[in-house]
């Protein structure tokens, strides 16, 4: 057994925001505590040249799938509870290895 990707995807969307420095220092914050917090990889995905929406996406890897759902779950709370956006769209997604 090689083990599993877990990934989760996440839009934000922030209309009242005018542009892409706010933006910014809305979303960096979120995504460097998801890493400090939680072993995982964090990329900002898509939106990145407008200023009212982004994507990003989470990754992680291990050999126990239930653990991956637990944790993007909880990546899921993080996400929802600590920026001034509003959540749309998310994906979770367990990839198996083999």
């Amino acid at each position: 057994m090689l083990g599993y990707i877990g990934v989760y995807t996440a839009r934000l969307e922030m209309p009242w925001v005018h542009n892409l420095k706010e933006k910014r220092a809305l979303i960096r914050p979120v995504t460097e505590r998801l890493k400090a917090r939680f072993p995982v990889s964090v990329a900002r995905l898509d939106g990145l040249d407008t200023h009212d929406w982004e994507v990003i996406g989470v990754v992680s890897i291990s050999h126990d799938a239930q653990w991956l759902e637990t944790l993007l779950q909880n990546v899921s709370g993080f996400v929802a509870g600590n920026g001034e956006y509003t959540v749309r769209d998310e994906t979770f997604e367990i990839l198996d290895l083999e």
